[in-house]
């Protein structure tokens, strides 16, 4: 008999230790994507703000009233507590997929599918915000949960992120508890898609944000925008409450929750979209119908082509 048959072989790596890489691994990736997120849109929107000064000024929200230095310093410190926390909550997901609970496919997928599984992750958070944020403001949470993010009460891009823990755990548990629960019924989701989403969630956050109106005039007054909610929309539930729908103007309507003066703030704040820009002069109405679909088709290019900003889909 040989040495080579009486050897041992060598034991594989243990569960523990292959759980705790993976877990090692998918919590720094999480830690880089959503930093890369926050600090690339909100900072981007910042220096477009400041770039085009005379633009956004025009188009000022609250005139009176400006965000302090303490302000910034706050929503960026808490913004990053707000990544750490995200992190540990998607640990979710791998640990769902690992074990067969949540179905989510890495490799390519046609367009089709990456576009209904986007707009259905999307109108479920609309949901699912429009509902925790009503809660978050009822007497018993706010203290604990919502009080934080509302001492923006002139909101910066980098607010998009100033949560208490409390209110960054339940942002973070939409996106783990949606897989989950349409996994029960066998889809199978699209990692493209949850990339999508995931920026467009980000810059849609910073928008709400701004300061300043981003869309532009004649928005509200156009059927076919008019359910997309505004800057004007957020800034006012910071400023005087009302206004808890995130994406869509949809569950304010139904619910009576909609500031009654919305459309009427709105159009004090937006500008036709080119206005203030050395551009060829417009008709006042020529220049909104133009800005309504500028803005729409940028939004829908952004929303279709997230990914391309997105590190490497395996991180899920």
């Amino acid at each position: 008999m040989t040495s080579s048959d009486t050897a041992t072989p060598e034991p594989a790596a243990s569960t523990l230790e292959y759980a705790i890489t993976r877990i090692g691994d998918h919590f720094i990736d999480v830690i880089y994507f959503d930093l890369g997120r926050y600090l690339m849109a909100a900072g981007a929107l910042t220096l477009f703000l400041l770039v085009f000064r005379s633009w956004s000024e025009a188009r000022r929200i609250q005139r009176k009233r400006r965000a302090s230095r303490g302000d910034y310093i706050r929503e960026v410190l808490s913004s990053m507590r707000t990544v750490i926390v995200f992190a540990l909550v998607t640990l979710v997901i791998l640990m769902g997929r690992e074990v067969g609970l949540i179905g989510l496919k890495l490799e390519r997928v046609p367009m089709l599918t990456v576009a209904w599984q986007f707009a259905l992750i999307v109108l479920v958070h609309d949901a699912y915000f429009y509902w925790i944020h009503r809660a978050m403001h009822t007497r018993a949470l706010f203290r604990i949960s919502h009080l934080h993010h509302h001492k923006s009460r002139t909101p910066t891009p980098w607010a998009a992120y100033s949560f208490a823990t409390l209110e960054a755990v339940v942002e973070a548990a939409y996106l783990p508890l949606f897989l989950i629960v349409t996994s029960l019924f066998g889809i199978q989701y699209a990692g493209i898609a949850v990339l999508v989403f995931l920026w467009h969630m980000i810059i849609r956050n910073v928008m709400a944000h701004a300061g300043s109106e981003l869309f532009p005039a004649g928005w509200v007054d156009n059927p076919l925008t008019d359910w997309i909610s505004t800057t004007t929309h957020h800034d006012l539930h910071h400023s005087s409450g009302h206004n808890y729908g995130f994406y869509f103007t949809f569950w304010d309507r139904a619910m009576g929750t909609e500031h009654p003066r919305y459309k009427e703030e709105f159009r004090n704040n937006a500008r036709p979209l080119f206005e203030g820009f050395p551009l060829r002069k417009f008709s006042r109405s020529s220049a909104e119908k133009v800005g309504v679909m500028v803005t729409a088709l940028l939004a829908a290019t952004t929303a279709v082509n997230g990914w391309l900003f997105a590190v490497d889909p395996t991180f899920i």
